[in-house]
């Protein structure tokens, strides 16, 4: 079941339009999860706090700048989704505010989700604060450790700000700029991932090893500074030495552990010539070059849209697309979000497309490596769980 509004400022008929669309007598069963995303306007107006009071089962979700769901129009939306199974269970968890890359509040808010559980969970789904003192990668290492490596996907808080500072998360009617909310998910669940960033045709052939690095700060690469390296690629510097336009060249990581690489945008240069990224980049990684533009993420948005619809049966995908690609877009500010529509609206299925900060997804191993799915933070990056 899936339903969106663009009511921001009538909260009665918000609700009603929700609630008609969803028509839940008789569709519900014995356990479910809303899962909701819409812009910040609907938390201030209040339609978000009385869209949850007024449903039988609990919300999780996020902010954001802009969503779908079959049949919806317009850009200023709350979407949402329904999941319900009689095999299935849904726990709820919620940290206290973070400040800091302090894990224990995650290992607390984990611990009581997965006692209320009562198992161990198959998925985790993660809507995550945007917050500048805190990398994306801290959560994924520190939740993966403490669950024993159940896969984790979701999204990075955004909004329709420069500076995202309405970026917030939501969690059972409440909505919080410095706390982590997710939902352990047990049962008759088979989730599938999928993701992709950059095709291969547009990816530079040269390499290069990581030789220092600080947390998301790349150093140097191959012993040189990191521009130095980009300028062998042959990106030009401008008068001050900053690389031009080095925020269309993501960067691919391969962290060399038998798991498929990753992406990281690079959003800017410090003085010393260190690129300052969307994730952390450890020493001994491989580096190569790739660029985004427009064609590029229809192209990749296509790609991956067509390995979901050859994938088989499923019964919902959620899909999260990073702000990114979302302003190489341009002019075609839709041109991803049609895209999910033609290979999805004729399935039948639910969907919930969101733009986000960053993404979480598993990666799969590499064809023939000895190891399992890595949970990952991503950058730039179209990512797809099917259950």
């Amino acid at each position: 079941m899936a339903a969106y509004t663009s009511e921001i400022d009538d909260v009665d008929a918000a609700v009603s339009e929700i609630l008609e669309q969803l028509k839940l007598e008789g569709d519900l069963r014995g356990n479910s999860i809303g899962i909701v995303t819409c812009y910040s306007d609907f938390i201030e107006s209040g339609v978000l706090s009385a869209l949850c009071d007024a449903l039988p089962f609990k919300v999780i979700g996020s902010t954001t700048l802009s969503n779908a769901v079959p049949g919806s129009k317009g850009n200023m939306l709350l979407t949402l989704v329904v999941l319900t199974g009689d095999d299935v269970s849904f726990q709820i968890g919620l940290t206290e505010p973070i400040s800091s890359e302090n894990e224990d509040s995650l290992s607390e808010a984990y611990e009581a989700a997965r006692a209320g559980l009562g198992c161990q969970p198959s998925l985790m789904l993660s809507f995550v604060p945007l917050l500048m003192n805190v990398s994306s990668d801290f959560y994924v290492d520190v939740f993966t450790r403490i669950s024993g490596g159940v896969p984790n996907f979701g999204m990075l808080a955004v909004d329709h700000n420069s500076d995202y500072h309405e970026s917030q998360v939501i969690c059972d009617g409440s909505a919080y700029a410095d706390r982590y909310a997710f939902v352990l998910v047990s049962g008759n669940i088979t989730p599938r991932f999928f993701r992709s960033s950059v095709l291969p045709g547009k990816i530079y052939r040269e390499k290069g090893v990581v030789t220092a690095s600080k947390g998301n700060h790349l150093q140097t690469v191959n012993d040189k500074p990191v521009a130095d390296f980009l300028q062998s690629l042959g990106l030009k510097k401008d008068k001050d030495g900053t690389i031009i336009g080095i925020n269309s060249f993501p960067l691919i990581v391969d962290y060399n552990d038998g798991a498929i690489p990753v992406v990281r945008a690079v959003y800017a240069q410090t003085p010393e010539g260190y690129a300052v990224c969307g994730g952390d980049i450890p020493v001994g990684a491989t580096l190569s070059i790739g660029f985004l533009d427009e064609k590029e993420v229809i192209a990749t948005a296509v790609a991956t849209l067509e390995a979901v619809a050859a994938s088989g049966e499923f019964n919902c995908a959620l899909i999260c697309s990073c702000i990114g690609r979302y302003f190489y877009l341009g002019y075609n500010p839709d041109g991803e979000i049609e895209q999910a529509r033609r290979f999805l609206d004729g399935r039948g299925v639910p969907y919930l497309f969101s733009y986000s900060g960053g993404e979480l997804c598993p990666v799969y191993p590499r064809e023939g490596a000895a190891k399992s799915m890595t949970n990952r933070n991503h950058n730039d990056t179209l990512v797809i769980c099917t259950l």
